[in-house]
């Protein structure tokens, strides 16, 4: 790609300190990407592999204490350092630059005021529009989700919305001032199947429309297939292989992403047994020497063990895993 980076992430690493002296939760551990204007990357991973975190310390929501960015860490947008701003600068960028979709609209949402309420406040904070305008801008923008009857709903309290709908309202809430980037963080957790098809082309559409780029961050790579540019695919804390959709889901490399690939129920074989990976993502606090995957992995070795690989280039442009199968192919056991 030719363009510039509009978001660029070098190095993060975000650390807990937990209580009772258990020691530090390493969630985000190294961990590097580029998002190109007008894209959308999708970030996959199972729960606890640090997707979250990684899009909140982008805005730098992460409590402290006991939470903390270190130093060497970069978050760069447009070309300033994130980390660096001072506070009053990142709220100018967060919500109005860079906006965000949270897992769960019915806790984000403020159950005591009305939708149109809580969609014009973005609007009067960071376009300083007037009340009268910020409500117009409202109803435009619920009308630009697809709910129905706009200038009804707008006087609406969140109870009174379906789960669907609630979540278009968050996706008007985080487009109102028509952010450079929209960060989707499992945009479609706990709806069902066809209000979730909905949502996904509903964010399609609307990132054709405003050329916004996309975060999405969700575990479900069936959402990824028909909805990412590329992919950074997230284990315990690391990014463990990244590649252009297409090239992932033809070649796909890391034994991990293998496993959730297997795990995506498929329509032509309906009666096959679900795959599951093996074991569960270990605790933050005491990841595995050596490759963080090897006590889950079929294919590992003493090296695995012993020596964590880096990402390795696999041949494909844009293309890379952190397994050592890349370098000695040969290791790789043949399936059963």
């Amino acid at each position: 790609m030719t363009n510039p980076v509009l978001l660029r992430v070098r190095d993060l690493k975000t650390y807990f300190v937990t209580e009772h002296g258990k020691g530090t939760a390493r969630a985000v551990d190294d961990v590097s990407f580029d998002l190109y204007p007008g894209e959308t990357l999708g970030i996959v991973g199972e729960s606890g592999c640090g997707k979250t975190v990684t899009s909140l310390s982008i805005l730098r929501l992460i409590p402290e204490p006991p939470g903390h960015i270190l130093p060497g860490s970069l978050i760069e947008f447009d070309g300033r350092n994130l980390l660096a701003l001072p506070l009053q600068e990142l709220r100018e960028v967060r919500g109005n630059q860079i906006a965000m979709i949270f897992q769960e609209p019915m806790t984000s949402l403020n159950p005591v005021f009305t939708v149109g309420d809580q969609i014009a406040e973005a609007a009067i904070i960071h376009q300083h529009l007037s009340r009268g305008a910020a409500r117009a801008r409202a109803i435009e923008m619920l009308r630009l989700v697809g709910i129905p009857d706009p200038d009804e709903r707008v006087d609406h309290y969140p109870h009174q919305l379906s789960g669907g709908m609630r979540q278009r309202v968050m996706i008007a809430m985080a487009l109102v001032c028509h952010p450079k980037v929209l960060i989707a963080d499992e945009p479609t957790t706990a709806l069902d199947v066809t209000i979730q098809a909905q949502i996904l082309e509903l964010l399609d559409q609307l990132q054709q429309e405003l050329g916004m780029a996309v975060l999405l961050i969700t575990h479900d790579l069936g959402v990824v297939a028909g909805h990412a540019d590329r992919v950074v695919v997230m284990y315990a804390g690391r990014v463990v292989e990244t590649a252009p959709t297409d090239a992932l889901f033809e070649r796909t490399t890391h034994p991990y992403t293998e496993g959730l690939l297997a795990a995506v129920p498929r329509i032509d074989a309906p009666r096959s047994r679900l795959h599951a990976i093996p074991g569960q993502v270990p605790a933050a606090t005491a990841w595995p020497t050596g490759c963080r995957f090897h006590p889950r992995c079929p294919h590992a070795w003493d090296k695995c063990v012993a020596q964590e690989p880096p990402l390795l280039e696999t041949g494909t442009p844009g293309h890379t895993a952190r397994c050592w199968l890349v370098s000695e192919p040969e290791r790789r056991v043949p399936k059963r």
